[in-house]
Formats: structure tokens, sequence, C-alpha cells
């Protein structure tokens, strides 16, 4: 899947790059929503000049699981990706999503411009302020830094494996939650 086209590349779309745990879940639902043109699974934020599945995992280069969002701003916005994103994951466990373990499954929120940066502090705050969460928000807001895009065979892994173990214990009730309570932003079927 090319990670960028002239689809991707067309001058009123925008990105977020977000860090939620294994990247397969964040992947599938973003690219579920009307307005989303690609949800691509990464890595970001991390030193390592080159990083693979295998180095990210190893928890040594630094990168964290990331999916980058590119979006229609007119027909979603950036916003209701992060109110979605927060949905996705526990926002409250420092570099953990139930047994995955690491920095690479910390809570991300990788800003593309300076707008990114107030709107993702205001939906933290908010979010606080409500008690929506048991525990404080632990996720880092930081500028988008070394972004990589996964290997190929990462990229719209749950609609290629719903089979697997990972993808029917964890991934499938995920989405389903995520599918009855954004019903009215997905995309209409085809």
């Amino acid at each position: 899947m090319p990670t960028t086209n002239a689809i991707t590349d067309s001058p009123h779309l925008q990105q977020a790059t977000l860090g939620g745990g294994c990247f397969w879940c964040l992947e599938a639902a973003f690219n579920q929503l009307g307005g989303v043109v690609l949800a691509e699974s990464g890595y970001s934020n991390g030193h390592h000049p080159s990083p693979s599945y295998e180095a990210v995992c190893s928890g040594t280069t630094g990168h964290a699981e990331v999916v980058r969002v590119t979006f229609d701003p007119e027909r979603i916005s950036y916003r209701q990706l992060l109110t979605v994103f927060f949905s996705l994951h526990d926002p409250t466990t420092l570099n953990r999503q139930g047994n995955d373990v690491g920095t690479q499954y910390r809570s991300g929120i990788y800003t593309h411009d300076g707008a990114q940066v107030e709107t993702a502090r205001q939906v933290i705050g908010e979010l606080s302020d409500s008690g929506a969460f048991d525990a404080p928000i632990v996720t880092e807001i930081a500028q988008v830094a070394n972004y990589h895009p996964a290997e190929a065979y990462h990229q719209g892994y749950v609609a290629e494996n719903p089979y697997q173990g990972y993808c029917t214990v964890i991934v499938r009730p995920k989405l389903a939650k995520f599918q009855r309570t954004f019903a009215a932003l997905l995309k209409a079927p085809d």
C-alpha cells in the first residue's frame, strides 16, 4: 500500500498521528470513518533512522506504534478524530495497553501544527474535568518526528486476518463498540 499518492497529497487534506497501543485496532477503526482518506500503521517519535517491527517491539528504538490518519477536515474534524482516539484505548496507563507493555504502546498525540497542539490540550482538559476516566490521562503530546510507515503486512491487518487470535479476542470487540458508538461518523456502506 503506497504511503503517498495524489489522493493523500492533496493540499486540503490534513494528517493526524496517534499512538494508542497496537496499531492494528486504531487503523481498522479510523479507516471506517467518513472523511478519512487513509489510516496507515507506522512508527513515530523514536530515534532509530529506519525502524522495523521487531526493533520497535524490542523497545530499543524509542518509537511508538501509531496510525497516521489522512483526513478531509471539511468532512471530519481533528477534534472528532481525537474523540474516537480516546474511546479506542486507555489513555491512563503509562506505556501499556492491556497485555501489551512497553514504550512502543504509549498513548501519544503527535502533532503536525500548533492548532493540533491546542486542540489536543483542550480535549484532554475536557476529558479530565469531566471525570471520563478513573485515573489521570498520561497521553504524551509532542510534535511528530521520525515517522516511518510500518511494513506492508501490517497495513489493513485486521481486514486481512479477521480470524487471527488477537484480532478475534481483542480487536473485534473494540471495533463492534466503536461502530455502535460512532455510527453517525462511519462511511456509507458500498
